[in-house]
């Protein structure tokens, strides 16, 4: 696609079961930043706009997209993104101006849509703040923004103040048929969720970095990682740092770290997760189609040894998207000890070295020993997150082959209830599963310094019954955030 940079890209052999050689592709994202929500065709931005752009290259930001208000500056949207290559379009009529909108100008607009670099529909939906268009004129042109982008197959992008159970209404009629972000969030914990559960991207500006924003932090506490969005709604609320000031795309770098700051992640993985996430909604940019062997999440690398697991659970991010954190996972050939150790490289660098990828990694339990056995020579702190089921895999006890090669294991309990299990995580070993992932955690610890178990926090989960067990069993307890993989 024009204007995508190049990704680095190395190339390793694969293939554990021929000569056969494949290419396995690792692709690091670095400082690439997707700027959602911008308005460069206001008057803010006539006398400098060339500068305006050249820092947000500066600052990272690849990609922007310029969202349309009116005809008017739909039009000079998509002739920003005609004349800048990283700028895509957005059209649409705000709320505030429904009321005045005529059938011509509405099917302007609707030719429009049909721009080659047009990405998205809207700046559209409902404002009950001050109310410069009727409600039910701004429902309507709400509805036919939405049928708009059906028609294209293109996201909705949508703007909501102080109307979000009319806004949730109306979204809730398209069953689930349509797609976009809710951006520039103000609205509650409660009714992020429910834009969540239609399938909604969420994204915050500035005022999320502002002292007293502690109602748009605890709205974000309930956004995954993977469905947030970067922007900055420039010319408007600049974060902290330039509050009072024009915004501008290069802001960004002071809105990114406080975000991971709330998501205890790094601002690399913020950029890489957000940008992925940009791409996969709007359309744009390379896709990444071979999955990664190593990857970074904060300062841990993980390995990626398999796509193989024995279990299917309910909540496993396996039966959705092949992606943790912003990495691609989706394996096509189960890479080789050689492989993985050139992937490696130095693990001095790193806090730890975590077996845990898109698979269950005792499928490939002697890969797990050669790999943990080069890391422990280096110095590296190894840990194995594992289903516990690999005994039964293996066909033999296997703790005491971990003994001296792996630091910490996370076994994934998942529940207290031995019936649940099965209902939980669809294990291929049915009614053997449970009792041989107790037997696992006990003899764990007999060979392996730190042994934890987790559950995720499923809806319904008998947390403290969970915990119980690992008191029992003597071992350390963690409750993994639902729908929050990695």
């Amino acid at each position: 696609m024009e204007g995508y940079p190049p990704v680095q890209n190395r190339y390793v052999r694969a293939g554990s079961h021929s000569a056969t050689v494949c290419k396995i592709l690792i692709v690091e994202i670095r400082n690439m930043i997707i700027d959602t929500h911008t308005h460069l065709d206001f008057p803010d931005y006539k006398d400098d706009i060339d500068e305006v752009i050249e820092r947000a290259r500066e600052a990272g930001v690849e990609y922007l997209i310029n969202v349309g208000t009116t005809v008017a500056s739909s039009i000079k949207s998509i002739e920003l993104s005609k004349q800048y290559k990283q700028i895509y379009a957005s059209v649409g009529i705000h709320p505030n101006e429904a009321s005045k909108v005529t059938g011509g100008e509405w099917s302007r607009l609707e030719a429009l849509a049909g721009e080659s670099k047009v990405v998205a529909i809207g700046e559209t939906g409902l404002d009950y703040y001050r109310e410069r268009s009727k409600r039910e004129d701004q429902k309507r042109l709400f509805r036919q923004h939405i049928e708009l982008a059906q028609r294209y197959n293109l996201p909705v992008i949508i703007h909501n103040r102080d109307a979000s159970d009319d806004c949730l209404e109306i979204v809730r009629e398209y069953n689930g048929k349509i797609k976009g972000v809710v951006h520039c969030f103000s609205g509650s914990r409660e009714v992020a969720e429910e834009f969540l559960r239609l399938g909604f991207h969420v994204s915050f500006a500035g005022p999320v970095t502002f002292p007293k924003a502690d109602n748009l932090r605890d709205a974000l506490k309930a956004v995954p990682v993977e469905r947030l969005l970067l922007e900055t709604d420039c010319p408007f609320l600049a974060p902290q740092p330039k509050r009072g000031k024009r915004n501008e795309p290069s802001y960004l770098q002071y809105t990114i770290p406080v975000l991971a700051e709330l998501y205890k992640v790094s601002v690399e993985d913020i950029k890489r997760i957000t940008t992925l996430s940009a791409k996969n909604l709007f359309g744009f940019g390379q896709s990444i189609t071979k999955g990664e062997i190593a990857y970074v999440i904060r300062n841990s690398l993980y390995l990626n040894i398999t796509s193989r697991c024995s279990n299917r659970c309910v909540f496993c991010s396996r039966e959705t998207a092949p992606y943790v954190k912003g990495h691609y996972l989706g394996l096509e050939k189960e890479p080789t000890v050689e492989e993985l150790i050139d992937a490696i490289g130095d693990p001095s660098g790193y806090d730890e070295v975590v077996f845990c990828g898109f698979g269950e990694p005792t499928e490939r339990l002697d890969v797990l020993k050669s790999v943990a056995g080069y890391l422990k020579e280096k110095g590296a702190a190894v840990r194995l997150d594992t289903n516990g089921l690999g005994d039964l895999i293996n066909g033999r006890s296997i703790c005491e082959e971990l003994n001296g090669l792996i630091d910490t294991i996370c076994i994934s309990l998942n529940t207290n209830i031995e019936e649940e299990y099965q209902k939980l995580c669809n294990s291929e070993f049915n009614g053997k599963a449970y009792p041989s992932l107790i037997s696992f955690i006990k003899k764990a610890r007999e060979f392996i310094p730190d042994v934890m178990v987790s559950i995720v926090g499923v809806p319904g989960i008998d947390v403290e019954g969970c915990r119980k067990i690992a008191e029992e069993l003597g071992v350390r307890f963690r409750v993994r955030e639902y729908n929050n993989v990695g």
